[in-house]
């Protein structure tokens, strides 16, 4: 099932090889918000994702969150971290990859996407089109469903470990 797998899978945000990315030439980033770069117990981003997230920018890649909260505080993060954000995504559904690609002027072949789960982040990107980076969640504590399929992922990815 390859539209599951992702293509890279790395610890957290931080081993990313965005050097990687650019002679691939993907300058474009779609990155889940909770338990992606916010963990679900937090109420803040840490200061070295914040950093990243900053580093993106001047490395000239574009970046928007895509994210399936539906809560208000997913704008505010966003805010706060002076990125483009499309909540209420509905992943792996493709509608809020495409306004998202839209929104920040760029195409599938051109981008990445980057989240912490298979069956919304992995297999949205990769119905796509799109380079897909899956993370480690952040933390450990998650919705119910989510929960569940965590369960799941374990059999998608064979024992798989990540790359750092």
């Amino acid at each position: 099932m390859k539209v599951l797998q992702p293509d890279i899978y790395v610890s957290d945000v931080l081993g990313i090889d965005l050097d990687a990315f650019k002679r691939e030439s993907i300058d474009t980033l779609l990155i889940d918000l909770d338990n992606t770069i916010l963990s679900r117990d937090a109420t803040e981003v840490t200061g070295e994702i914040r950093d990243w997230i900053r580093g993106l920018e001047q490395s000239g890649f574009i970046t928007c969150i895509v994210s399936n909260n539906w809560h208000s505080s997913a704008i505010v993060h966003a805010e706060k971290l002076q990125m483009d954000i499309v909540a209420k995504a509905i992943k792996p559904l493709p509608f809020a990859f495409r306004q998202a690609l839209v929104r920040v002027g760029s195409k599938p072949s051109r981008t990445a996407m980057i989240g912490d789960q298979i069956f919304t982040d992995i297999l949205g990107g990769n119905l796509l089109g799109m380079k897909t980076v899956l993370v480690k969640p952040l933390s450990a504590s998650d919705l119910p469903h989510t929960l569940l399929l965590r369960r799941l992922e374990r059999f998608v990815l064979a024992g798989r470990e990540p790359l750092d």
